[in-house]
């Protein structure tokens, strides 16, 4: 009873977002998007308001995450089809065949079955995923596996175990995160603007996409290399790029946090202890020693990520792999286009001038200008404490997506976990407004296949109005919110 009164505003926070979570997984067709949009937003409101009154009551916060996760076990996932993928190349690996060397199209079309509920699988992958060769690397195969082993002839099953692995990550990034934010001296509520989101909860949860598993090395490995052990961080960077490969984006920016920072090695009986200095401070004391700043780490640590990512992908290696592989990802720059903003800017002009689509050439363009930008922020920005390395990764993922060809609402997760040591929210805001890309995605269904420019206008212009906003014309904060 005394726990009723002290928290009954916020337990009543709390079953309301159940409730709607629970409509949100069991009774939403994608394609009701007044619901779905109504659902959202009041999930949105929900989640702001409890963190809001229940900040400094950190486990509290943490059992309402997962119990939120808990009303999606049993739904199969009705925003996206890519878990059939999933579950189509974790069997297949059963099987003995590699996924990445064989189209789900090129055994049905044959008439072979060679999965258990091919059929039904390979229906609700979709033509696209089914006509193309898989592009997910290999440590996320592996997760994929795991569904065909406890679950072989059962879909609801896989859709169970894949889940599970998602929620113990999500934790995992609970856990690693708050100790990063504890280190960084923020404050340590800020990671729950990530696990508490109906954004991550639902597009990571509810719809099965593995970015919450990347996120979960990504911040694991931020916090080994803050804490000095960079080699075992460069292993785990190494398991996030075998989830996901967008974490590569991110290698040129440690050049400065191994080059240009000055650090002393504090030695006692038992260990070694890490601790940034400024270039003008001297040893401290006799058992203090200053170690000069060199390029000796920076290549073992680009050395051992190579080496981990090479080893992961081995059991899978052929030349065909290769091949097939890197036909993948240039289709993905060259020709897939979904919920774009500036690439979108340059097809209408390359329309007005030439008559038609030139993605492949504007692709190509995008590509190059991104390395481009990443490796100049390696150089010209501040990359020398960890809040400043994470705020150029937000920055550098940033200019990735205003420039791609294809955005899915999922890729938004990173820049939200990223967000979360720095002092800007234009990423909690994207959060929020990507439901409009779904609205899309309805568009997509009609029979020209077309999206409406108009919800993907609206989307970004409020995104690139926070963003400048943040950017350029707000003074400067604290990281709290």
């Amino acid at each position: 009873m005394q726990f009723w009164k002290l928290h009954k505003i916020l337990l009543l926070l709390a079953v309301t977002s159940i409730l709607f979570y629970w409509s949100f997984a069991y009774d939403l067709v994608r394609t009701d998007y007044i619901k779905l949009l109504s659902l959202y937003s009041g999930l949105f409101f929900l989640f702001y308001k409890l963190i809001q009154i229940s900040k400094h009551d950190l486990k509290l916060l943490t059992w309402i995450a997962f119990i939120f996760r808990t009303v999606f076990i049993l739904a199969i996932p009705n925003l996206s089809q890519d878990f059939y993928r999933f579950i189509w190349d974790g069997r297949m690996i059963l099987e003995g065949f590699n996924p990445y060397l064989y189209t789900p199209e090129s055994f049905i079309a044959n008439g072979e079955f060679l999965v258990a509920q091919a059929q039904e699988l390979y229906t609700g992958m979709g033509g696209l995923s089914a006509s193309h060769f898989t592009n997910y690397p290999p440590l996320n195969q592996l997760c994929f596996v795991f569904a065909g082993l406890f679950a072989s002839k059962n879909i609801l099953g896989s859709v169970v175990v894949l889940r599970l692995i998602i929620i113990a990550a999500d934790f995992g990034t609970l856990y690693f995160g708050q100790k990063l934010l504890e280190k960084l001296k923020l404050p340590a509520h800020n990671i729950f603007w990530y696990i508490l989101n109906p954004f991550i909860i639902i597009e990571l949860t509810g719809n099965l996409h593995f970015e919450g598993v990347m996120i979960f090395f990504l911040v694991w490995s931020l916090y080994l290399l803050y804490s000095g052990k960079w080699k075992w961080a460069a292993v785990v960077f190494a398991c996030s790029v075998s989830i996901k490969l967008m974490p590569l984006l991110f290698l040129p920016l440690f050049w400065q946090w191994f080059t240009k920072r000055n650090v002393i090695a504090r030695e006692t009986k038992q260990s070694v202890s890490i601790k940034e200095i400024t270039t003008s401070q001297a040893p401290r004391n006799d058992t203090d020693v200053l170690i000069l700043p060199n390029t000796t780490k920076l290549i073992g640590f680009y050395a051992i990520i190579g080496v981990t990512t090479i080893l992961l992908f081995l059991p899978f290696f052929s030349q065909q792999f290769i091949n097939n592989y890197t036909e993948t990802v240039v289709l993905w720059f060259q020709n897939f286009e979904f919920n774009a903003s500036i690439y979108y800017i340059i097809r209408e002009v390359g329309y007005l001038f030439r008559g038609y689509n030139e993605i492949a050439i504007i692709g190509k363009f995008t590509a190059i200008m991104i390395l481009m930008f990443v490796i100049g922020m390696a150089f010209l920005k501040k990359n020398k404490t960890m809040v400043q390395l994470i705020t150029t990764m937000l920055f550098a993922l940033s200019f990735y997506y205003f420039t791609a060809t294809t955005v899915h609402p999922w890729y938004v997760a990173t820049l939200l976990i990223l967000s979360v040591f720095t002092k800007y929210k234009f990423p909690l805001v994207w959060s929020f407004v990507i439901i409009l890309s779904y609205l899309s995605y309805v568009q997509i269904g009609n029979a020209n296949k077309t999206e409406n420019l108009w919800i993907i206008a609206l989307e970004y212009s409020i995104v690139y109005a926070v963003f400048i906003y943040e950017v350029w014309l707000q003074p400067k904060r604290n990281l709290t919110l």
